[in-house]
């Protein structure tokens, strides 16, 4: 009788550990330690910085580097409040941006240190943007309702950001030596030029480059063009030879869950164990992927940073992503993305250009 309990026991543990989620890593990019991009729209910066820092592990740099993330956005803020103006407020305003605004404001501002530019003010214990974008917008809105304005206002938004970030560094010490942003930034060995985006719609012709009209893309940014199956291509061969990936996509879906560390496309929605059981996902096809494009059902929510790939227990492929909320998830802050979820909810991706298989670089003539 006992034995007969003892293995109906063992049966049941077995049913419910194969139910379960067990997930393999199957490759895995190096990348440092995850950050929480807290009360902040500036996922992008947080995305990218870890995106360059794992660059700088592939290059063989002998520390480990934090780049601040806080000194990218500080930039980009300036760069889109003249944007505004210029464009006579008739232009995006906010904190969301994507992955060329921080390589744009490595080129223009050079970086620094989390350790040097941390952007709290003494006393701050989390990043909180929502007052200072109120005030930025604010103000900016009152200039563009001016006839003549004059140029004060620039000095006027570099007091705002100051006043609710930190001045930003001229000159700063790091292991004994001097260095300016600039130079600092020379001496990552980061050529911004060798990185390139790239996304996947119908409304453009394939193997163009085009600018992707997604609010955030307030730079009009310019992507190539490609097949969506080559998305999946591009980011598996990228990893496989060491490269991770900087991710912007949806977020929205009944299937992602930055808690659980799952994102899966259930063809069931109304499952109530999406979190903990692998079941059958939407089959994606380029049409799917425009429709949901066009009827905003797939918008640019969040940007994340691509480091691995893994298999769960039945044998299907998974993207292993750093998130920026924290370590939070049974994953310490990673998640688990399925490829049916990456297919049809992936806007774009940035990699270096050497991270792209050679065929089609051939024919991008990239």
């Amino acid at each position: 009788m006992k034995k007969a309990f003892f293995f109906s026991l063992a049966l049941l543990a077995s049913l419910v550990a194969q139910a379960q989620y067990q997930f393999t890593l199957t490759s895995d990019c190096n990348c440092t330690s995850i950050k929480n991009q807290q009360n902040t729209g500036t996922c992008w910066s947080f995305a990218t910085s870890s995106f360059l820092e794992s660059e700088l592990i592939r290059m063989g740099k002998k520390e480990e580097y934090d780049l601040s993330e806080m000194y990218f956005v500080r930039q980009t803020f300036m760069d889109k409040a003249k944007n505004y103006v210029y464009r006579q407020g008739k232009a995006q305003f906010g904190q969301g941006g994507l992955s060329h605004d921080v390589i744009s404001a490595f080129m223009e501002a050079g970086a620094v240190p989390e350790s040097v530019y941390s952007g709290k003010l003494p006393g701050d214990y989390m990043h909180d943007h929502s007052e200072m974008e109120v005030a930025l917008k604010g103000m900016l809105d009152v200039i563009t309702q001016q006839k003549k304005p004059s140029n004060k206002w620039v000095s006027s938004v570099s007091g705002i950001l100051d006043a609710y970030m930190g001045d930003a560094p001229e000159k700063f010490i790091v292991n004994g030596k001097e260095f300016t942003p600039k130079t600092y930034a020379a001496t990552l060995g980061i050529n911004p030029s060798d990185y390139i985006s790239f996304t996947s719609y119908t409304h453009h012709p394939f193997d163009q480059q085009m600018i992707l009209e997604i609010p955030d893309n307030w730079s009009n940014g310019s992507y190539y063009n490609v097949p969506f199956s080559e998305l999946v291509t591009i980011t598996k061969h990228a990893i496989s030879k060491g490269y991770s990936v900087a991710w912007d996509g949806d977020v929205s879906e009944k299937g992602f869950s930055g808690s659980k560390g799952i994102a899966v496309l259930p063809v069931n929605e109304k499952r109530e164990d999406i979190f903990t059981k692998p079941d059958e996902e939407v089959a994606v096809t380029q049409e799917l992927r425009q429709e949901t494009f066009t009827n905003f059902s797939t918008t640019d929510d969040h940007l994340m940073h691509v480091t691995g790939t893994a298999k769960d227990q039945q044998g299907t492929t998974y993207f292993y992503v750093k998130n920026s909320w924290g370590e939070i998830s049974p994953y310490s802050g990673y998640i688990y993305m399925s490829e049916p979820y990456f297919r049809l909810k992936t806007v774009g991706i940035m990699v270096h250009k050497d991270a792209v298989p050679a065929e089609i670089r051939k024919r991008l003539g990239i």
